[in-house]
């Protein structure tokens, strides 16, 4: 077996361009692409969008409820 790092030659791509299909060659041609660490403020500034979306949830659920009731 190859191993993960290792490339296909430009003839042996080719040749697995032509006989895969469509579905298959884009399942193959996909990469795990690891996560980017992210400093501290960008992780406060998103946790802080969380609690934001949670939020404005409760809100649109109590104006809801606040106009089924009347």
């Amino acid at each position: 077996m190859r191993g993960k790092d290792q490339q296909l030659q430009p003839e042996a791509a080719e040749l697995v361009a032509t006989v895969l299909e469509r579905e298959q060659l884009s399942s193959a041609a996909k990469t795990a692409i690891p996560r980017r660490p992210l400093s501290r403020t960008q992780l406060v500034v998103l946790w802080s969008l969380r609690i934001y979306v949670l939020f404005m949830i409760a809100v649109v659920i109590y104006q809801v409820w606040a106009a089924t009731q009347q």
